[in-house]
């Protein structure tokens, strides 16, 4: 039996709106347990005893078939989350800098990310491990960031999604209790 982190791309955000309490009734529909979502920009902490490619197989089809979106997610299971936390150099909770971690489902496209952010004068960025990325911007200005503007563009859309490492932690903190 696995532990495993959940992160759907897009969800509350660009018109794609979800409840939590929806997302929870229609994954008790799949073979996985212990399901908590958390926050409610598309986190999901399970157990499940299939593979993390079967998983994202499994989520990715059914939030297509019962919510009608074009659905990805990036599934990473807990001893993972925790090397990533681990190798993370930027703080959780800094006043001024917030720190976010770009995961991805597919190592090739964020190595492409990392080489064109890497190029971008002034961002910093820190290859946690082949599936996360961590970057930092400034208290206010996410959006507005050169990293941000790039890992938005939709050659990455089907990829990869960024979270904060505050909801990291708060995922791995779940995954523990």
């Amino acid at each position: 039996m696995s532990k495993y982190a959940v992160f759907l791309r897009g969800i509350n955000v660009g018109g794609i709106k979800m409840k939590m309490a929806e997302l929870r009734t229609a994954l008790s529909t799949l073979p996985i347990s212990k399901v908590r979502t958390l926050l409610a920009s598309g986190n999901i902490v399970c157990t499940a005893e299939v593979s993390a490619p079967e998983m994202k197989t499994m989520v990715e089809t059914l939030l297509r078939e019962r919510f009608g979106y074009d659905a990805w997610v990036v599934v990473i299971d807990q001893p993972t989350l925790e090397s990533i936390i681990a190798a993370c150099p930027y703080p959780a909770d800094d006043a001024s800098t917030h720190s976010y971690v770009t995961l991805s489902s597919d190592p090739a496209t964020l190595d492409d990310l990392a080489r064109q952010g890497g190029a971008i004068p002034g961002v910093e960025l820190t290859r946690l491990s082949p599936e996360a990325l961590a970057w930092t911007a400034p208290a206010g200005g996410t959006l507005d960031s050169p990293f941000s503007k790039l890992s938005a563009k939709p050659r990455y859309k089907s990829t990869t999604t960024t979270r904060n490492v505050r909801t990291l932690v708060k995922c791995r903190e779940t995954m523990v209790g």
